[in-house]
């Protein structure tokens, strides 16, 4: 019995930090927004009126991107546990169209929805892990687009953020993800690690530094580059229909 109501405070713990990542996210997402609408004219201030569109566009994006994040698959060089999914995909032509904010609310929204609909396999770790990874990646290319609203700037925006993705989600994996994942499941760390090197010949067995930089680091890579190419290919012709509903 004391097990069980030390796990239901493990798990309290990491949903209360949970919450507060999330709210840290969405007060720098603001923060950056205001910061480039200072300095911008008055160009923005049409975006603005677009609320009723840009809530209407929002959930339609988050339910797109809960169905992509949904539609994951694993890769042969990392466990079953770390799947691919292109969710950020919908998340990222959103926050080009309306800023940062808009791009962090639609990740959220797609985590709450699959939750709803699916649950949680890995007791929040993997959600928790898809959201703020998933925002490392949104929040510096948007901001950077939103900052500098052209091509380059778009460009700029998905190599830096993709980088960003690479490197911060690589080491959030390796000094909390994997030991909170561990913890919450009581499982031991090198049984997690042993995982990977089953099925990466490259890792070093029981090294969790050679693990996240063969199996995490290149799915990272994969999943920022793609996303970052299907939006340079699809973001301009998508762009009036998603504001002005112009075809």
């Amino acid at each position: 019995m004391n097990g069980f109501f030390k796990s239901v405070a493990e798990n309290a713990v990491f949903a209360a930090e949970f919450l507060l990542i999330i709210v840290a996210i969405f007060l720098v997402a603001i923060f950056l927004e205001k910061l480039a609408d200072k300095k911008s004219s008055g160009s923005r201030s049409k975006e603005r009126t677009l609320s009723t569109r840009k809530m209407a566009v929002t959930g339609m994006f988050s339910a797109l991107a809960m169905i992509l994040h949904i539609l994951d698959f694993p890769l042969p060089f990392a466990p079953d546990f770390y799947k691919l999914d292109f969710s950020e995909l919908p998340v990222l032509v959103g926050a080009f169209a309306f800023g940062p904010v808009a791009g962090i609310t639609i990740e959220a929204v797609k985590i709450l929805l699959k939750l709803f609909i699916k649950g949680t396999s890995t007791a929040l770790v993997g959600d928790l892990a898809n959201f703020v990874i998933g925002c490392s990646f949104i929040l510096p290319a948007s901001a950077i687009y939103y900052f500098r609203k052209s091509k380059k700037g778009a460009i700029a925006g998905c190599i830096i953020g993709t980088l960003i993705l690479t490197l911060f989600g690589t080491a959030f994996n390796a000094v909390y993800l994997l030991p909170a994942f561990s913890k919450l499941y009581g499982m031991p760390l090198d049984s997690i690690l042993n995982m990977g090197s089953a099925v990466n010949p490259l890792m070093t067995e029981g090294s969790i530094v050679s693990f996240v930089a063969c199996c995490v680091a290149p799915m990272n890579l994969i999943k920022g580059g793609s996303v970052s190419l299907i939006t340079m290919l699809i973001y301009k012709p998508l762009s009036p229909i998603i504001k002005e509903g112009k075809r």
